[in-house]
């Protein structure tokens, strides 16, 4: 029997051949197998290609955030943003936590669940792909789905391209691709992309970056194939400063962000990220063996709330060892997929300094009173005293296993099951701290260790009935647990909290149509929470974590897309999110109170998109995206709901002729002046971030 190749295998094979294949759209994140997503029992959603060269995508929020059940916002402009997929990733506070995100199959979530976005190169990206819900075979310790990013592999033919960009707040954006065969079976491909831009419409939120990949890729004898990738990243990013109400008044008014009243006027994170992967594919009878093995270094500098952080040795290295076997299961063709990942992180010699350059005051605070000098401003992110030294190792290894079989011509069934051990290690020695109390320094616990182990578990069963041959319905159930981070578990026990693993349990159906001219998802699902993993800002504006007892999500998904013609592609998505603390004792000053019934903060109940896309044979081609989110509640208290916004819309005109193409992106056509998040503390402190004003690019673009 002849095992299926792969898509890099094909891809490979073309190369040598010289032929060009047509690919039906599928999915290679839910099963690890190129599967059409109609065929996937779970909710999965894809950017093509089309899609992110139309709207000149530089951030990865950009890219997804229209899809339905998925909240994606930046506050900087930059690669910074806060993703949440049904309510995972709720908690973080910087970052994405609690979403598996991958580029070409490589994990670039640590294991703790932590994942940077800034050494992305979202122009090297051809497509993405948002599983969502927990259970997938490729999520390790996350529970809230998996973000595949798609490169163009070194095997894939197409033309090479420059291109430039120019537009307001100083946006500047170059990008080079180029590929070649080096000999009869060795092919190589280069990118390199730098943008920068100043966001004068607010202080302190500067970004630049510098980004290069080398891919080499080789086929062997056997039609077994290599692909290695070398990455470089430098990445310079300013971290702008929250709101108060009365600042917030006054953005509404002018849609300018200047001269807060915030403490820390300084964020910063700039960073520098060399990382390597190997692929290698390689058929043996009905098996196809695909080893990964993946390595990154970095530093960072990273002034955040009460200190700055300066790390200058970080490593990440792992391995995920696949195969695929095709066999026969009730007469009909079936697939075993299974693996086994092993990933460290370690960090030595992480610094913490207190800020040099600060406005002070001195006041009686805290109890017993005691005389402090408050800090009211930073001056700049200079680093002053040390104040932490720390080493932590986090470990993760563990084996997945899925089966997917047809009983009969009309039903599919997957049944997968994932195991982990994520060990957690930290030892360190605190020299001072931020007292979020008394707004100051004060001496720190000394010397500490921190060791945590969890034992992880995830499965899924689904089922596919085909009710027509257009038409596919699903029906899947699937479990997960989610660990907390180490700093969570740092800052939970600075408070005398012990924090357990979360449990998720996740009920789903749904439809999925493709035919020539329509497309069309439904998802309702239901996902019960044990011991959810809640962030809690206290009066100080100081983050704790503790488990909710329970908390219900539920949900509706709907997306879909009409070819009216040759020409024009209409669409739209909506979300509905009813997600509710079951039990919840959440804690406030010297006491507790019941929050249970009251609706997760910041997930908007409803939340729609609608888009057309228009491209002549003459070509010219434009597309306009409008978005609106629906009111939120700003606190676990549901003391106070920020309104949202309302058809947020970008444009973009353009022209292709020949190898020349040039574009305009208005983004925030209106220049609606609007909030990204509004937060509310237990002692009704209000703090908002800004969402961007209108801002224009031009981009032209040569292939050669």
């Amino acid at each position: 029997m002849k095992i299926k190749y792969s898509l890099i295998t094909l891809l490979a094979l073309s190369a040598l051949n010289g032929e060009e294949v047509s690919l039906e759209a599928v999915s290679v994140t839910a099963t690890k197998i190129a599967t059409p997503t109609k065929d996937v029992s779970q909710s999965i959603a894809v950017v093509d290609e089309q899609t992110i060269e139309d709207k000149n995508i530089l951030n990865i929020q950009e890219a997804i955030e229209n899809i339905p059940g998925v909240n994606a916002e930046s506050s900087t402009n930059s690669p910074n943003p806060r993703l949440i997929i049904r309510g995972a990733g709720l908690k973080a506070r910087y970052g994405v936590r609690e979403i598996m995100v991958m580029k070409d199959g490589v994990p670039l979530t640590d294991p703790d669940s932590f994942t940077r976005f800034d050494f992305i190169d979202m122009q090297d990206v051809s497509s993405i792909e948002v599983q969502k819900g927990p259970g997938s075979i490729n999520a390790a310790n996350t529970t809230g789905g998996v973000i595949q990013l798609i490169t163009k592999s070194v095997f894939e033919e197409g033309e090479d391209r420059i291109k430039i960009g120019v537009g307001d707040d100083g946006q500047k954006n170059v990008n080079l691709k180029v590929r070649g065969q080096l000999g009869e079976k060795d092919f190589a491909s280069l990118t390199f992309s730098k943008r920068a831009i100043e966001n004068d419409w607010r202080d302190n939120n500067e970004f630049d970056a510098t980004q290069v990949s080398l891919k080499h890729g080789h086929v062997f004898d056997d039609e077994a194939t290599l692909e290695t990738e070398f990455s470089y990243t430098e990445s310079n990013m300013n971290i702008p400063a929250s709101m108060t109400v009365k600042e917030f008044e006054i953005f509404k008014e002018t849609g300018e962000q200047h001269d807060t009243d915030y403490q820390w006027q300084h964020s910063a994170r700039d960073s520098k990220i060399f990382a390597i992967n190997t692929k290698y594919e390689k058929e043996i009878g009905d098996v196809l063996l695909k080893p990964r093995f993946y390595f990154n270094t970095w530093d960072h500098f990273h002034p955040v709330t009460g200190m700055i952080n300066d790390s200058d040795d970080n490593s990440v290295y792992g391995t995920d060892l696949e195969l695929n076997y095709n066999h026969k299961a009730f007469g009909k063709e079936a697939t075993l997929v299974a693996g086994v990942t092993y990933k460290v992180d370690i960090t030595n010699d992480a610094e913490k300094y207190k800020y040099r350059d600060i406005n002070t005051t001195e006041v009686t605070a805290g109890w017993p009173p005691v005389t402090v000098d408050q800090i009211i401003q930073t001056l700049s992110n200079e680093k002053g005293e040390l104040a932490q030294v720390e080493d932590s190792r986090t470990t993760l290894y563990g084996a997945y296993l899925m089966e997917t079989f047809s009983p009969t011509e009309d039903i599919i069934i997957d049944m997968s099951t994932r195991v982990d051990k994520l060990s957690l290690s930290m030892d360190g020695n605190e020299i001072y701290a931020y007292n979020y109390s008394t707004k100051s320094y004060e001496d720190g616990d000394g010397l500490y260790n921190i060791d945590k182990t969890y034992n992880l578990f995830s499965a899924k069963l689904g089922a596919i009935y085909k009710l027509t041959n257009t038409t596919n319905m699903y029906a899947s159930i699937a479990t997960a647990n989610q660990a907390p981070t180490g700093s969570e578990i740092a800052a939970a026990q600075e408070d005398q909290i012990s924090l357990e693993k979360s449990t998720n349990v996740n009920y789903e159906i749904g439809l999925k149509t493709r035919t020539d001219n329509l497309f069309l998802d439904l998802a309702i699902y239901q996902n019960d929470v044990k011991d959810e993993i809640v962030q809690i800002r206290d009066a100080d504006g100081k983050i704790v974590y503790d488990n909710a007892g329970k908390t219900k999500k539920r949900g509706l998904e709907f997306n879909s897309v009409y070819k009216v013609s040759d020409s024009l592609d209409i669409g739209g998505s909506y979300a509905y999110s009813d997600f509710k603390f079951v039990t919840f004792n959440e804690k406030v000053g010297g006491g507790v109170v019941s929050r249970d019934g009251n609706y997760l903060p910041y997930i908007p109940k409803n939340q729609y998109s609608l888009f057309a896309a228009y491209k002549m044979d003459n070509g010219l081609k434009a597309r306009v995206t409008t978005k609106s989110w629906g009111s939120y509640y700003m606190d676990n208290a549901n003391s106070q709901k920020y309104e949202g916004y309302d058809f947020v819309t970008d444009l973009m005109i353009g022209y292709e002729h020949q190898a020349h193409n040039i574009q305009l992106n208005i983004k925030n056509l209106t220049n609606e002046y609007y909030a990204m998040e509004a937060l509310k503390d237990v002692y009704d402190n209000e703090s908002y971030k800004a969402a961007a004003p209108r801002s224009v690019m031009v981009t032209y673009s040569y292939q050669f």
